[in-house]
């Protein structure tokens, strides 16, 4: 018998499928591209999820495919994953304020001019979330609360799950576990503190998880049999444009602090691959030995450099539609390219990943 790094026996998978690990990014309305990528690994079949990472949108992403997951399977995440999705919508059955407040959730980045933007601006810059919402009322705690099963996903042992969110007093990353994942969690990790009020769990205050985890990948390490990781990434890591209005020079600050706390990971796990490769660390999961992280990404590139932070904050269910099936073909582009090299090799290359740029 086999055993994984945290001590239970191994179930050994299907022939023909290799496990893997997710990390999926926050970044608002364009989750539903990872949506689509979801959607298609687990219509493919060939992979078999041993490990979710999730932060802001990647977190309801993580928590709705893990709740399909221990429920009835495959097919099941992908209804659930749909379901929640067009709730979200226009199409939904939110009322106007719910909805309101939905479009500014989404956003995870400032809304633009809009009238319903310049309406909580305005507001947010004379009242603060705790006396703007005296009631505290988060419409996506009635979502969540309805789509999840939260007892089915804490015992739910085959998969380990993994939410990320900012503890507020020390300023430090907090990642909730399987076990300890509840709606309070998912708020947590989705909180942003200029429209809600920070999250209070055990009596700790918590804001969104993308300022220090985005997502977090280190959990995997001692939790997980594989070393494959694959990232699903939202935020552009380069634009070959230079910001020139405000509105530009904000969105781009804002892409490179939410990938920011990833390239410290990636630069670690480059570092420690190197003096593995080198033979100057044990490479294994016995204590004082190093795991060889593989690394693999489906990135919303192509269309992703054409899309701006207003689009983040978008419900259209069409818009969801275009970027459900953008994810789809990518995930199949991913497979197609990369199935054989998954358990062999990594696909990112870490020496760029990881490099600095010095005078």
């Amino acid at each position: 018998m086999t055993i994984e790094p945290s001590g239970q026996p191994l179930e050994v998978p299907p022939a023909g499928t290799k496990r893997v690990n997710l990390a999926l990014q926050g970044g608002g309305a364009h989750g539903a591209f990872t949506w689509g990528v979801i959607d298609q690994l687990l219509a493919d079949g060939r992979l078999r999820i041993e490990g979710i990472s999730g932060t802001s949108a990647g977190a309801v992403n993580a928590v709705m495919l893990a709740d399909g997951l221990a429920r009835g399977g495959p097919k099941e995440a992908q209804k659930r994953l749909a379901d929640l999705w067009h709730a979200v919508s226009t199409r939904g059955q939110l009322d106007t304020m719910q909805r309101a407040v939905m479009d500014r959730l989404l956003s995870f980045f400032p809304l633009e001019s809009t009238p319903v933007g310049m309406w909580f601006d305005a507001l947010g810059r004379f009242f603060p979330p705790y006396d703007l919402r005296p009631l505290d009322i988060n419409p996506l705690r009635d979502l969540i609360e309805r789509f999840v099963d939260f007892d089915a996903v804490r015992v739910h042992d085959a998969l380990q799950l993994f939410v990320s969110a900012t503890d507020v007093h020390t300023g430090r990353l907090r990642v909730f576990s399987r076990e300890k994942i509840t709606a309070d969690v998912i708020l947590a990790s989705t909180c942003l503190p200029m429209l809600f009020r920070a999250v209070e769990i055990g009596g700790v205050p918590y804001w969104d998880g993308g300022y220090l985890g985005n997502p977090a990948l280190f959990p995997f390490f001692h939790t997980t049999a594989t070393e494959d990781v694959l990232i699903v990434q939202l935020n552009p890591l380069e634009r070959r444009m230079t910001p020139t209005t405000s509105r530009e020079i904000l969105d781009r600050v804002n892409e490179i602090n939410f990938n920011s706390s990833l390239l410290s990971e990636v630069r670690a796990i480059e570092f420690v691959a190197r003096l593995i490769d080198e033979g100057r660390l044990p490479h294994g999961t016995a204590p004082g030995e190093y795991r060889r992280i593989k690394l693999h990404r489906i990135a919303l590139d192509v269309i992703g450099h054409d899309l701006t932070a207003a689009s983040r904050m978008s419900t259209d269910f069409e818009f969801f539609e275009f970027l459900r099936d953008e994810g789809r073909r990518s995930a199949r582009t991913f497979l197609d390219a990369h199935f054989d090299d998954i358990g062999v090799r990594g696909t990112v290359d870490l020496s760029a990943e990881a490099r600095a740029e010095w005078a």
